[in-house]
This record gives C-alpha cells, structure tokens and sequence, in this order.
C-alpha cells in the first residue's frame, strides 16, 4: 500500500471516531436537559409525561400543607392563570415562601400532580428566575388578550 493510500486511510479513521465521540457527547447532553415549563403549559399537556422538566411559577398563597411525617408538603405553583398541584417530599430551601417564585423539577404523575424531586427558591427579594418571569409575564399577556376577545366580538 502506498503512502499516499495510508494516509488516506487513517485520515477516514480519524474522521470515523472524531463523528462518533460527537455523537455521543449530543445523546449524552440530550438526556440531561431539562426544560421548563410554566403550570399554563403543563395543564395543556405541552410536557413530557415520561420525563424529568422543571415547572416554575409563584406558591398559590395559602395552599401550602405539611403531612405528619415533617417532609412531605403539598402545594399549589401558578403563573397567575392555571394552578398545578405540587408534592415535594424533602427539606425546603429556606427561602420558600407563599407568593414567592419557585422552580420544581420532577415528573408530572397520572393524577395530573407535579411530583418534584427539587424544589429551588428565589435567593433574595428582587430576584425572579428568568424563565419564571418570562412564564408569568406570557401567562399575563394571554390574560389580558383573552379578556379583549370577546369584547371585540360585540
């Protein structure tokens, strides 16, 4: 075989294993995304059922509930539209409070509930994850868009 051949050889070898580890990295990094959803989304089955997401939104006031057990709470996440109940069985960042924004991740369960694996609270009083303001703010828009509809029709 000449050098010429060679060369050519391993160059297509080379190309061959350099496609092949990006292609795993991408399945790798595919499955470890987790997208968000706003409780809007999640009511019209706009989420997976079959995979982790994270849900964002504000704690419905009064709507928080301790079992006995100390560790499993119940409540409500809404974007000021549609509400989505939470169950979260674990300690709550110190943070968490009602009224105030959260990001859940888990998996919705058959009964419609959110069954969260985290749960992440805003770090200070000023700050709101982006992509919960962007959910209520797009939940808000929708609102208003809706209350116009029908005044337009008469």
């Amino acid at each position: 075989m000449k050098s010429r051949h060679k060369r050519m050889v391993f160059i297509v070898i080379g190309l061959a294993a350099l496609g092949g580890a990006v292609a795993l990295i991408m399945s790798a990094l595919q499955s470890n995304i987790n997208h968000f959803f706003s409780p809007t989304e999640v009511i019209a089955n706009a989420a997976p059922k079959d995979r982790s997401f994270r849900l964002g939104g504000l704690v419905v006031k009064d709507s928080v509930q301790r079992e006995d057990d100390g560790l499993t709470v119940h409540f409500g996440v809404t974007d000021n539209v549609e509400t989505v109940p939470v169950v979260f069985t674990g300690i709550l960042p110190d943070l968490f409070r009602e009224g105030e924004g959260v990001v859940a991740q888990g998996k919705i369960a058959n009964d419609g509930t959110f069954m969260a694996d985290e749960v992440l609270a805003k770090h200070d009083e000023t700050y709101m994850p982006p992509e919960v303001a962007e959910a209520l703010e797009k939940a808000e828009q929708a609102k208003i868009e809706a209350s116009v509809l029908p005044a337009e029709g008469i």
